[in-house]
């Protein structure tokens, strides 16, 4: 039988390992809850604007929504994601400061000054530091997800991508698509930055889809508590 001392000491053992990073692909959930993510990416040297057609169907259709922006991005459109932040249904986090591609070649404090310079052009723009991280194009490795943890932010990919951005994507073609992988628990990934003209048209099919099938669509911060 183990002793009370052998006890405490497997928990402190237990308490003093490292927790293990982790980049989120889906919610911890088999309920039929999807979240819906759009990604608002600029680069050095590409202006990116926020796609209207998107926004108002957003908007019509009463549903929350995640953006991860660039913070490039964030300053660019400051008074238009400075008023959708403020809605209880949208939230802005962070997608580095300039859509920096394999941040996994990158040393730690650039790494971190991806991370936190996005976040101080976000927190300036909404008023709310972000919680979550999404790496651009998904590229990282273990050191390079370590080091975003480490500054506070879970990482938050995607569960399938809706190739929104491809060349001769149509409204029909991506609405089947999305309807077809979805499965419960999923995290949906589209980009807002007028660079994937089939999303605004597909989504209204999209969202109709999603609840005939029963999905109920929920906010990052309420399936991915603290």
């Amino acid at each position: 039988m183990p002793t009370r001392i052998s006890r405490l000491l497997a928990l402190l053992l237990l308490l003093a390992a490292p927790v293990r990073a982790e980049v989120i692909e889906r919610l911890p959930t088999a309920d039929k809850l999807v979240a819906l993510t759009f990604d608002a990416c600029e680069a050095k040297g590409q202006p990116a604007y926020l796609d209207r057609t998107i926004l108002d169907v957003l908007a019509a259709e009463k549903v929350p929504y995640t953006i991860f922006a660039t913070g490039l991005f964030a300053r660019r459109n400051a008074e238009e994601l400075k008023a959708l932040a403020a809605s209880p249904l949208v939230r802005v986090e962070n997608h580095s400061m300039d859509h920096a591609r394999h941040m996994e070649r990158f040393d730690a404090a650039a790494i971190r000054s991806e991370v936190e310079d996005a976040d101080a052009a976000i927190q300036a723009v909404t008023g709310r530091k972000p919680r979550f991280f999404r790496f651009p194009g998904g590229d990282h490795d273990g050191r390079s997800l370590a080091e975003v943890e480490a500054t506070g932010h879970k990482v938050v990919h995607w569960t399938f991508p809706s190739g929104d951005p491809a060349r001769g994507v149509t409204p029909e073609r991506l609405s089947e698509w999305v309807l077809s992988k979805t499965r419960p628990g999923a995290i949906l990934i589209f980009h807002v930055n007028r660079r994937a003209p089939a999303t605004g048209p597909a989504l209204p099919a999209i969202l109709a889809g999603l609840r005939a099938k029963g999905y109920r669509f929920v906010p990052l911060e309420e399936a991915l508590p603290p």
